[in-house]
């Protein structure tokens, strides 16, 4: 598959970067730029429209498709093509989840506006409250480790439900009064991968922001989301071989392919096998979505110590033997 990128203006983004003039050498502001100018490279490839089914006028591409796109991206940048992949994500969380009108309210905004989507999900922060109240919620507190937030247009949300005692997840504008973003992401080698902290004060949600209310139990379908979470992760990770091996190709053994091809392997497995989950539909049962994630935590696996072997080779180091993988 051809892949080309164009680079458009990162200022047209509207994001106020951090000022690169007064200290050019500031590796922090520099990703912080890095991540306005890749937003704009994936706004203008047309690539957040592949996964939006094309009756909402999207182009309806299968996940064996957007993982091939997440991996040749990832070649060339790990951290962008985890954001293309957190963003398709997203989508994949409104079909699975979103009802008949939200599915088309927001697919339909997603292609008419460019929507560049961003999340709010970790699982390990519970400090976002949404308090119920008539016709919605209020959400209070914050969120840490917010992939993609920096940036966005819209965020999915996770928030704990006090009156329900459980979890709920909505969509909102990033931009609606009260929400924060904090661009304090500064992890080794993903820097300008657009996380941060984001707070929430006073934040009303509707319901008909909510795709998933807390105390409605998630369906096998649903639960699918978990599963394109991990093929993407695994394409990211495959990628990131396949760039590595593709720099140290002058100096590689002719077994290092070996170690990357299974790894390719099952990470089309994995895309193949969502693609048949999401043909089923509603008559998925939850042993078909088991299997799905057998072969999606597989395939991350493998992809995962792949990436490190290659990697840590290509920097210098050496891979042991093929033995020495068990």
């Amino acid at each position: 598959m051809h892949l080309a990128l164009h680079p458009v203006p990162a200022s047209s983004d509207g994001y106020a970067h951090p000022a690169l003039a007064s200290d050019p050498y500031d590796p922090i502001a520099a990703a912080h730029d890095l991540a306005a100018r890749g937003r704009q490279w994936i706004r203008a490839s047309g690539l957040l429209a592949l996964p939006v089914p094309r009756e909402y006028g999207g182009l309806g591409a299968s996940w064996k498709t957007i993982g091939e796109v997440v991996r040749i991206v990832a070649r060339a940048d790990g951290a962008l093509a985890h954001r293309l992949g957190l963003h398709h994500l997203q989508i994949a969380g409104i079909r699975l989840t979103g009802n008949a009108r939200q599915q088309r309210r927001l697919l339909f905004e997603t292609i008419e506006h460019d929507v560049f989507w961003g999340e709010t999900l970790n699982p390990l922060d519970q400090r976002l409250v949404a308090r119920p109240t008539a016709g919605g919620y209020v959400l209070d507190g914050a969120k840490a480790c917010a992939a993609s937030s920096v940036g966005s247009d819209r965020l999915t949300v996770c928030a704990w439900d006090p009156l329900a005692h459980g979890t709920l997840v909505a969509v909102l504008p990033t931009q609606r009064d009260g929400v924060a973003v904090h661009a304090d992401w500064n992890a080794f080698g993903l820097r300008h991968a657009a996380s941060g902290t984001v707070t929430f004060t006073g934040v009303q949600l509707t319901e008909d922001d909510v795709l998933q209310p807390a105390a409605r139990a998630a369906t096998p379908r649903a639960a699918l989301r978990a599963q394109v979470a991990q093929m993407i992760v695994a394409n990211v990770y495959v990628g990131l071989a396949e760039g590595a091996l593709e720099a140290a190709r002058g100096e590689a053994q002719p077994w290092f392919q070996m170690l990357v091809r299974p790894a390719q392997v099952l990470a089309e497995g994995a895309a193949a096998a969502l693609d048949d989950a999401f043909a089923r539909g509603h008559h998925l049962t939850g042993r078909e979505r088991r299997q799905v994630a057998l072969a999606a935590a597989e395939a991350k696996v493998v992809a995962h110590k792949t990436a490190i072997g290659i990697g840590r080779h290509a920097l210098g180091g050496t891979l042991p033997e093929p033995a020495a993988y068990p």
